[in-house]
């Protein structure tokens, strides 16, 4: 009954010196012995250069394997080291996840001529100008590759849109025009028509596209045995296309094969109707809840702790939420910046890694630190997951009763004896609960596992406790 943890191993600052997977591969039996079952590592293929993090992608196919875009690594290392990295965390029974980024390319080798129009950024279904000609960097040829692995070329014809003119160095977002070329449906409706994100947007409804992005996808499971894929950028992508391609990599390669989309959006309708459009075949990270815990952690005891899971994927779909406190996108510095205040981040963690619903993510940045900067979470993370083994199973009773402090019990299960556990989370004063924990539980003496709170509570014979909890903290209570 071991419980589900997903790691983001990395950050958006990570030095550009090769070193990542020399340093996960090392970190496989220390990442098994907290806990971690799952790594999500980051794009592995080359990007504009070795400092791109990996979401300027410029050839998928090459994972550190040849001298293009000024070296043969990427940002994180050799294609070797990739696979290496993959087998020892394999080793230690950790599942490996890539990140997969087939919304845009960047990076191209030649410039080429098309027909384009400039759109308005917030309605891309304006024009604001008559087609004309425009030279774009659109040609891809991977002269350090040649074929290998795949003689699909790139040109204008298989992109969307781009961002920049040679001609008259101009930038803008430019529509590509071409008999039966349009932005794509089964994107989200913001600005009109998101297609368009960055750098040459990818035509997902072209064939030849389709085709090579799905060989693609084969290709890379079955030369790296990865375990699934985190998919960037959908709320830009055919949602039919996504469909397909999963279809395909799971025909191919086990249906199995897992597979967690960044939908970034704060309204869960828009969530519910992307899942029912794939037919359910994916998760989705739930960004609802991410921004439901950084209003609380912003807001202090303003915010009403009773609806911090209100609107959520884990709420309304909890087996295919992915649930996380901060991620790359969101942390400090970032486009998407909306991280969570160190004050509440123990709380946010408690939340995810011990309540009986979601597949939660840790961040590399929470747990490691960001910018060389060592994180003060480290260890109420071990903890946590520590509790989350042991403790974090049978029966959810939830005490969301209070504005300021809420709770939960889980009540364990019979055949992992101690399990069990009642958290408590305050954004004000100091608090206190009744809950009931099962009378199972009866007699036991229970302590708190944080260091917060010293008291010791003992279960009466009908399985209750009265549990303590310190203002602006969360407190976890164990047999």
């Amino acid at each position: 009954m071991k419980n589900g943890v997903m790691m983001q191993y990395f950050e958006w600052n990570l030095p550009d010196d090769g070193s990542l997977w020399k340093q996960l591969k090392e970190d496989a039996q220390h990442l098994h012995d907290i806990g971690v079952t799952a790594v999500w590592i980051p794009p592995a293929y080359k990007g504009c250069g070795t400092e791109d993090v990996g979401y300027g992608t410029y050839d998928l196919y090459d994972l550190g394997e040849f001298d293009q875009k000024g070296a043969v690594r990427t940002k994180y290392g050799t294609k070797q080291e990739l696979i290496e990295m993959i087998e020892a965390l394999h080793a230690c029974d950790i599942c490996v996840y890539l990140d997969a980024v087939m919304n845009h390319k960047a990076g191209a080798d030649h410039i080429e001529t098309c027909m384009a129009r400039l759109v308005d950024p917030d309605d891309r279904d304006q024009p604001l100008c008559e087609p004309y000609e425009i030279e774009c960097w659109t040609g891809f040829d991977f002269p350090g590759r040649g074929e290998k692995y795949s003689d699909f070329k790139w040109h204008w014809f298989h992109f969307s849109g781009t961002d920049y003119n040679e001609r008259d160095k101009k930038t803008g977002i430019y529509q590509i025009v071409s008999e039966g070329k349009a932005w794509s449906v089964g994107v989200d409706n913001e600005n009109g028509n998101y297609d368009y994100l960055m750098f040459s947007d990818i035509d997902l409804d072209h064939p030849d596209v389709i085709a090579d992005l799905k060989h693609w996808g084969i290709w890379v499971t079955k030369e790296t045995k990865i375990d699934g894929m985190r998919l960037d950028a959908i709320k830009h992508m055919n949602d039919k296309f996504t469909k397909q391609f999963l279809e395909a990599v799971r025909a191919e390669c086990g249906a199995g094969f897992y597979a967690v989309g960044e939908y970034w959006i704060e309204d869960i309708e828009t969530m519910e109707g992307y899942l029912a459009n794939v037919e359910y075949g994916i998760d989705l990270f739930d960004v609802c809840l991410h921004y439901n815990m950084h209003k609380a952690s912003k807001n202090s005891c303003d915010y009403d702790l009773r609806t911090i899971l209100d609107n959520t994927l884990v709420s309304r779909h909890p087996e295919l939420a992915v649930t996380f406190v901060d991620n790359h996108d969101s942390q400090q510095g970032s486009s998407l910046e909306s991280y969570i205040e160190d004050w509440f981040k123990p709380s946010a963690y408690a939340l995810i890694l011990l309540m009986e619903k979601g597949y939660p993510c840790i961040f590399y940045g929470d747990y490691y630190g960001t910018e060389g900067n060592v994180s003060p979470h480290k260890d109420i993370i071990e903890k946590l997951l520590d509790v989350r083994q042991r403790c974090a199973h049978g029966i959810q009773t939830d005490y969301f009763d209070h504005p300021c402090t809420i709770g939960f019990t889980r009540q364990g299960v019979e055949k992992i004896p101690g399990s069990g556990l009642a958290l408590l989370i305050s954004n004000g004063e100091d608090g206190e609960k009744q809950m009931n924990v099962g009378i199972q539980h009866a007699g036991e003496v229970w302590h708190e596992i944080t260091g917060n709170r010293t008291e010791e509570v003992t279960i009466d014979n009908e399985g209750n406790g009265l549990f303590f909890v310190s203002g602006g903290k969360a407190a976890v209570w164990t047999p």
